[in-house]
C-alpha cells in the first residue's frame, strides 16, 4: 500500500497523465488493428491480379476499380444500395407507429414490455433467426400453410410469379430476403426514433391542436421534422449493416450475389483480393457521405 502511495498522488496531481495512461491503450488498438486493417485493406485495392499467373501485381493501378463498372459487378452494387435503400424505407414506415406509441403513449409497466419486446429479438443468435426465417418462408413454411388455409394460396403463387421480386418460393426470392433483413435491423430504427419523439414536448403538440391544425398537419409539419434525426440515425444502422451483411443473402435469396457475397467469394475461392477489396471499398465510400449528410442533419444527437 506504502509504495503505490506515491504513484496515486503523481497521478492524482497530474489529471492529464492519467487520461493519457487510461485512453492510450485502446487508441493504439483501435489505430493498429481497426484502422490499420482498413489501410491495409484501401492499399489492396490498388494493386491488381495478373491474369496469366493469377498473383497480385503490387503496381500502383485503378485498374481494379474499373472493373467495378462491368456489367456484372456493377449490378451487385446497384442491387445491393436498392436493397439496403428498400429495408431502410420499409423498417422507417414499421419502426414510426411502434416508436410513436411507446414515446406518447406507454407507462411504466406497458414501456418496460416495450423495451423487451424490441429488444428480446437481439438476445437470441442471429444464424438461428436467419434459418428460422429460412423455414418459415418455405414452400412447406408456416406462412404457405396460414394463406392455404385462408384459400389464398393463388395469391401467394400471383405473387412468386412476379418478376424480380419472386421465385419458387419466398425462401429463394428477393421478398424474403428484404422481409430477413427488416425483421432483423428494425430494433435498429425503433430505438433511435422512439428517443427522438420522447424529446418532443407535449406542449408544441397542443399549441399545434389550438392554432386549429388538424391531427395529419400536425403529424405532417410538427412530429415528422422534429422526428426526422432519429429517422436518419436509425437509418445509419439500416443502411449500412444491410450493405455490409452476407450471411442473410448467402442463407434467405436467390443466387443473385450482393456485395458482401461478392467480398466473401472474391477474397476467398476467387483468389482475386484486390477485387475484394475494391468492393469493401464501396460501402465505406458510402456510408462516409451518409455520415457527413446525416451530420449536418443533427442525426447523432438521436443515438
Amino acid at each position: 500500500m506504502a509504495s503505490s502511495a506515491p504513484i496515486s498522488d503523481a497521478l492524482w496531481r497530474r489529471p492529464n497523465l492519467l487520461l493519457f495512461l487510461l485512453v492510450t491503450p485502446p487508441l493504439l488498438w483501435l489505430g493498429i488493428v481497426y484502422l490499420g486493417s482498413l489501410f491495409a485493406l484501401l492499399a489492396q485495392s490498388f494493386f491488381s491480379i495478373d491474369e496469366f499467373s493469377g498473383l497480385i501485381n503490387y503496381e500502383f493501378t485503378l485498374k481494379t476499380y474499373s472493373e467495378l463498372l462491368r456489367a456484372s459487378n456493377f449490378d451487385i452494387l446497384l442491387r445491393t444500395i436498392a436493397m439496403a435503400s428498400a429495408v431502410t424505407i420499409a423498417a422507417a414506415i414499421v419502426a414510426f407507429p411502434i416508436a410513436y406509441y411507446a414515446a406518447r403513449y406507454a407507462t411504466g409497466r406497458w414501456k418496460a414490455v416495450f423495451y423487451l419486446g424490441v429488444m428480446l429479438p437481439l438476445w437470441s443468435s442471429y444464424l438461428v433467426k436467419v434459418y428460422s426465417w429460412k423455414l418459415i418462408l418455405a414452400k412447406e413454411g408456416i406462412l404457405n400453410w396460414l394463406f392455404e388455409t385462408l384459400h389464398l394460396a393463388w395469391l401467394l403463387e400471383a405473387y412468386l410469379a412476379i418478376p424480380v421480386l419472386g421465385g419458387n418460393s419466398l425462401s429463394v426470392s428477393w421478398t424474403g430476403t428484404f422481409l430477413v433483413f427488416l425483421y432483423v435491423w428494425l430494433p435498429f430504427m425503433i430505438l433511435p426514433v422512439q428517443a427522438s419523439l420522447e424529446r418532443v414536448p407535449p406542449s408544441m403538440l397542443e399549441a399545434s391542436g389550438d392554432l386549429g391544425a388538424r391531427p395529419g398537419q400536425t403529424l405532417r409539419h410538427v412530429i415528422l421534422p422534429l422526428a426526422l434525426p432519429g429517422i436518419i440515425a436509425g437509418s445509419i444502422f439500416t443502411f449500412s449493416l444491410t450493405m455490409g451483411d452476407y450471411i442473410i443473402p448467402q442463407i434467405v435469396g436467390t443466387s443473385a450475389r450482393m456485395i458482401g457475397q461478392a467480398v466473401y467469394q472474391f477474397q476467398g475461392t476467387a483468389g482475386n483480393l484486390p477485387l475484394a477489396a475494391a468492393f469493401a471499398v464501396v460501402p465505406i465510400v458510402v456510408m462516409g457521405i451518409y455520415l457527413t449528410l446525416a451530420k449536418r442533419a443533427g442525426a447523432f444527437n438521436a443515438l
